[in-house]
């Protein structure tokens, strides 16, 4: 079961209109476009899909445009996890209607429960799905951190098969997977981290960079895989600038300049988030143009 998701997903930025509106014409284009270039998977409406801003019938929408664009090619993960267990029990009922192929299950935000309530919460949701879910630790941004010994616990359960493990802590990553079981997944939330984690014994990514750089990503995971660390670690020095930029503001605002900046045209972010200050998109594009992603 935890082999749907693959090595190399991609945390799919959400295009909006010039009205704010979801382009769902464009989101049907850059699904395509992810999964043309390297991703075995997209991850919808997660943090770098302003799931915050969506609606619920956004998300279900997108979803289910996802799934009908890339069909059986890729697995489609919905990010269903909210800080209200009986919404993100709703939320994963209805993704599973869509036929998505997994659910992605934020650490609940805000309310800030002990590690006993984030049991109690995974196991909820995932009890309510038949699909693999994997678990988002992301203290960051949930003011929360998902200790290693819980998410143990919770990979007991059979259908918690991964964790996307964005604590930013290489201990953290190694304590996980001496306390899983081999098939548990663990993947790195950070493009800068891939490297590291698959060396403590990650699987791969829910990347951000994919959306520039996805075939260059996978190279370096199966160049990994391989035994030839030299030439993972080439790679991964020589995508680190973008790793880094498309991050020195809120994700993700980097991530659509830039891909606006290509040519991929994803829109602003909603409010709360604004665009990249004439700064910010100088700096992006000076790395997009190092990396040849365009024209000089």
């Amino acid at each position: 079961m935890s082999e749907i998701f693959g090595r190399v997903l991609t945390a799919m930025a959400t295009p909006f209109d010039e009205t704010g509106a979801v382009d769902w014409g464009q989101a049907t284009v850059l699904a395509k476009h992810l999964i043309a270039n390297g991703s075995d998977g997209i991850v919808v409406a997660g943090t770098t899909g302003e799931s915050p801003t969506l609606s619920d019938e956004e998300k279900i929408r997108l979803f289910r445009t996802v799934k009908e664009a890339v069909g059986g090619r890729a697995a489609v993960v919905a990010g269903t996890g909210t800080y209200d267990t009986k919404h993100s029990i709703n939320l994963t009922k209805e993704a599973q209607r869509t036929g998505a192929d997994g659910i992605l299950l934020v650490n609940p935000y805000y309310n800030r429960p002990s590690q006993d309530g984030l049991y109690a919460h995974f196991r909820t949701v995932a009890e309510s799905t038949s699909l693999p879910c994997m678990l988002y630790n992301i203290p960051s941004r949930t003011g929360v951190n998902c200790l290693p010994e819980t998410i143990a616990k919770l990979s007991e359960i059979p259908n918690i098969t991964a964790v996307k493990e964005a604590s930013g802590n290489l201990d953290q990553a190694s304590e996980i997977r001496r306390r899983t079981k081999p098939e548990f997944r663990i993947y790195s939330g950070d493009d800068s981290l891939t490297l590291p984690i698959l060396s403590v014994g990650g699987t791969g990514i829910v990347s951000v960079a994919a959306h520039l750089v996805g075939r260059e990503i996978l190279e370096m995971v199966r160049t990994y895989e391989r035994g030839d660390v030299r030439k993972a670690l080439s790679i991964h020095i020589r995508l680190f600038p973008l790793f880094k930029v498309l991050f020195i503001t809120t994700n993700p605002v980097p991530l659509k300049a830039a891909l606006n900046l290509s040519g991929v045209n994803v829109g602003k972010p909603r409010l709360p988030l604004v665009e990249a200050t004439a700064k910010e998109k100088e700096q992006i594009q000076s790395v997009l143009k190092e990396l040849a992603l365009v024209a000089v």
